[in-house]
């Protein structure tokens, strides 16, 4: 197309390629082979991108890694870009399930609700805006189950905060619910934050299989006892994927683009 920049698109070129490198990073000699272009064009473009807070380059190894100034762009475009295509999948899910459906966004490892959708048979829930305790919501147990070992381990090393009786403290039996989780490809929540609070929550999964947003279904036991569940689980397991792909086919956050 005649009406393209050049140089951005071959900035832009370079930026992918820097994300797609080891974690260590890689040199400009790697990167203008990948993207194409000679050295001096490639040093150049970093260089502008370096100085915009969009790459780093290592002082000692002078591997270039992505900067500070890409995740900035990552949480505003997820938030906003994730909150508008979710609607219509929301609906979806709250019309099959009579439920409340609601979207909460990963930002590091921290969930917050940024849209959700309730019946009209149902007191309006308002959850948008509010923050979770990871280990006692489903939204959070999806979040956490999903994540590596390590990550999990480097959380999960002191008894957690009590809500009710039915909260998980115990960061092995956390553990082991996780693995449950991850196996069956979504979370449940029986009273464990609010005792009369049940739910499921399934993760909105990027190419590298990393959760970036949650979907859930929730409601009082009444409605939502554990024996729907399953039913539940897998229809929010439906939502997510669907979510997923049209994040990835509107060039979502990076890992679903």
């Amino acid at each position: 197309m005649s009406d393209l920049v050049q140089s951005v698109g071959r900035a832009m070129a370079l930026l992918e390629a820097v994300a797609e490198s080891p974690s260590g990073g890689a040199p400009v000699a790697v990167l203008a082979d990948s993207c194409g272009l000679n050295r001096a064009t490639a040093w150049r473009l970093l260089a502008t991108l370096e100085a915009h807070g969009y790459v780093y380059s290592d002082p000692i190894t002078h591997h270039y890694t992505l900067g500070l100034s890409v995740p900035k762009l990552a949480a505003a475009s997820t938030t906003v870009g994730i909150t508008w295509q979710a609607h219509a999948v929301l609906n979806r899910l709250s019309e099959k399930t009579g439920e409340t459906a609601d979207l909460a966004v990963s930002q590091g490892l921290a969930l917050t609700y940024v849209a959700e959708v309730t019946p009209p048979a149902v007191l309006q829930a308002n959850w948008k805006g509010r923050t979770v305790p990871l280990h006692a919501t489903s939204t959070g147990k999806s979040l956490l189950a999903w994540l590596s070992d390590a990550e999990q381990d480097a959380l999960l090393t002191e008894s957690l905060p009590r809500f009710t009786e039915a909260t998980i403290t115990d960061p092995d039996q956390l553990r082991e619910e996780l693995a449950r989780t991850k196996e069956r490809g979504y979370a449940v929540c029986a009273g464990e934050l609010e005792e009369t609070l049940f739910g499921v929550s399934a993760p909105v999964l990027d190419r590298r299989g990393r959760a970036f947003a949650v979907v859930s279904v929730w409601g009082p036991r009444s409605r939502v006892p554990a024996s729907r569940f399953p039913e539940l689980g897998e229809l929010t397991i439906t939502a997510a994927a669907e979510l997923a792909a049209t994040m990835t086919n509107h060039s979502g956050p990076e890992g679903a683009s």
